[in-house]
């Protein structure tokens, strides 16, 4: 059975949950200037509207589903950088920016979990899942 995705979250200036980091990690990975700290302040919302202005979205600094969408950098076996750390986070794995055998078995443990493609590759679907988190599905009683 599949998955059921939560909806991706909408993320604002004041939020201090575990998106806000995983955010600013994907902010970097598109250039963007924003310490990684878990609180989204002043210079993540300046980071926010500026690539949402590059992206031509609304730029009025809160994180919703487009704006996630947008920020989504597909991360697999080999990559390297922020994105790579962003998907790190979500697991007790290291944080060294380098996608190797310790985050690819976190990321195909998670995918099974979620009942989603076990694949390895952090795409759409992944994203939504380690962000807005994954509905469990609804046991079936026997007849």
């Amino acid at each position: 059975m599949a998955a059921t995705l939560n909806p991706w979250p909408t993320t604002r200036q004041g939020a201090k949950d575990h998106s806000v980091t995983t955010l600013q990690f994907l902010l970097l990975a598109h250039g963007q200037t924003v310490t990684v700290d878990g609180v989204f302040g002043a210079q993540t919302g300046d980071a926010v509207r500026a690539f949402q202005w590059a992206k031509n979205l609304p730029d009025n600094g809160v994180v919703c589903p487009r704006t996630w969408e947008a920020l989504i950098v597909e991360v697999r076996p080999g990559a390297q950088g922020s994105a790579v750390r962003g998907v790190q986070h979500e697991f007790p794995t290291s944080e060294d920016g380098v996608y190797g055998p310790e985050t690819e078995r976190a990321v195909r443990s998670f995918q099974q979990d979620a009942a989603i493609l076990v694949d390895g590759v952090v795409g759409r679907t992944t994203w939504q899942a380690l962000v807005g988190g994954v509905q469990a599905a609804p046991l079936q009683q026997a007849a």
